[in-house]
């Protein structure tokens, strides 16, 4: 974070110092809210969970070397007390925002914010020095805790905004104002929650409704190929970049295609030129992803060459999102466990398909959280996908949904066991386990409740007999 005295924290946040003896003391560490992450000169944020009330670390992280605790009451080291912890992070956030020289991007939609944001901090970083989002922390909380950690060098601010109904993005916004705010896609993903797809995307557009207009320097980067996200662009003043396949696209792909690894190439078009690229990641679905990059990084100055040279040496930053693993008997295991909804479902199985050319392919599938009145026909059709992309055999895994998943593959034509339903992610180590054989490929993916991580940790275990060559 850049320096602040202890003095100019309480001042923005509204609150009272106590036990601080010397209030011109410096907060130049990071602010965290983990009492692990505590280093010398940071500010400890004291939040009350469910499990843990951080004011009962107080002592130990001064004693570890934070300058102080922003906490909701005094706790007999120096502490800057408020009424409500989580707002004061937020006006710290929009305090130290406001001070850098930084562009803000912020990035939304149902499906591929993650592996996006870390594709366009990778791209950024070729230009100048980037801070962005780690993993998937995009509430109110996580937000402002990486705006926070941004310096004085900072140059990109790369910011992801989650949603998890009407008004939760506009007031992520308010915290960090972005120049930038682009838009992915409206898709399944809590549409349980908010109640259809209409409900998402005017959750969703209330990114573009905050950027500055276009005459001040405001940008509006939207995906030309999901008409919900296209219609945004009459709901903002700034100016409309697009992004896609489509030919009306300002940055668009040409001549796309997985490799036999599953990786994507395709040829980038920009309005300033064109460039070949060949991604690093697997599946079909990272192409809009690096388009969106692309987008942004283009509006931003890098040439295509340059965007082309960085989408191609990016990696996964993220763990557990087709994260690819070959253990030393030629089983491969692609873990995509992280989480799961209908888009990222038959994105990962397309690319399971083109991994798997010529060997036997194995689905691990668990449940998608949060369909609503769409969880039945969503879990059937992802199983009739798996039949009709030839994957070997359907694991299903868990209670009601997964026989969802299971039927809908029977249904469409699987026979005898080539689509099994079983309990639990155990029943399923144990079935692979057994019937796992030399150069088969295994996907592994559900919504993050359900834990199927396990199973891919486990796999790898099981072959790791000698050092696992991770790709």
């Amino acid at each position: 974070m850049i320096a602040l005295s202890l003095a100019e924290i309480a001042e923005v946040v509204g609150g009272q110092t106590h036990d601080i003896p010397d209030p011109s003391v410096e907060v130049t560490g990071p602010v965290v809210r983990d009492s692990r992450e505590v280093c010398a000169g940071s500010l400890f944020v004291a939040f009350v969970g469910e499990r843990a009330d951080g004011h009962d670390y107080a002592r130990e992280v001064v004693g570890a070397g934070a300058a102080a605790v922003l906490a909701s009451r005094p706790v007999g080291v120096p502490a800057i007390v408020v009424d409500d912890v989580q707002r004061a992070l937020g006006a710290l956030a929009r305090h130290v925002v406001r001070r850098l020289g930084a562009t803000l991007v912020a990035l939304t939609g149902s499906a591929g914010k993650t592996s996006t944001k870390d594709l366009i901090a990778q791209v950024l970083r070729h230009r100048a020095p980037t801070v962005f989002t780690p993993g998937s922390l995009n509430n109110e909380i996580g937000l402002p805790l990486t705006a926070l950690s941004a310096t004085e060098e900072t140059r990109f601010l790369v910011l992801e905004m989650g949603a998890r109904g009407i008004g939760h993005i506009r007031y992520l916004t308010e915290l960090t104002p972005p120049r930038i705010g682009l838009v992915l896609n409206v898709g399944s993903a809590h549409i349980g929650e908010f109640g259809g797809r209409e409900q998402i995307a005017q959750a969703k557009g209330e990114l573009v409704e905050a950027l500055p207009a276009a005459e001040e320097g405001g940008v509006a980067v939207l995906n030309a190929d999901d008409p919900l996200v296209r219609a945004m662009s009459s709901r903002t003043k700034a100016k409309v970049i697009l992004f896609g396949e489509s030919g009306e696209a300002d940055v668009r792909a040409e001549n796309v295609r997985l490799t036999d690894t599953g990786q994507p190439a395709f040829r980038l078009l920009t309005p300033s030129g064109a460039c070949d690229v060949t991604m690093r990641l697997y599946g079909e679905h990272h192409v809009s992803n690096a388009l969106a990059a692309a987008a942004v990084a283009h509006e931003l100055g890098m040439s295509a060459e340059e965007i082309a040279t960085a989408l191609s040496e990016a990696g996964s930053l993220s763990r557990w999102r087709m994260e690819v693993t070959e253990r030393p008997d030629g089983v491969t295991i692609v873990n995509d466990a992280y989480n799961a909804n209908p888009e990222s479902m038959r994105a990962a199985l397309r690319a399971l398909a083109a991994m798997g050319q010529g060997r036997r392919t194995w689905a691990v599938l668990g449940r998608m959280a949060e369909l609503g009145d769409e969880a039945l026909a969503e879990h059937d059709a992802v199983g009739r996908l798996a039949v009709r992309l030839n994957v070997s055999k359907l694991v299903a895994v868990g209670d009601r949904e997964a026989s969802w998943l299971q039927l809908g593959a029977y249904n469409e034509g699987s026979w005898g066991e080539e689509s099994v339903h079983v309990s639990d992610a155990q029943a399923a180590i144990d079935l692979l386990r057994s019937e796992l054989r030399p150069g088969d490929v295994v996907l592994v993916k559900a919504s993050r409740s359900v834990g199927l991580e396990s199973v891919a940790q486990a796999l790898l275990e099981t072959g790791a007999e000698g050092e696992v060559a991770a790709r």
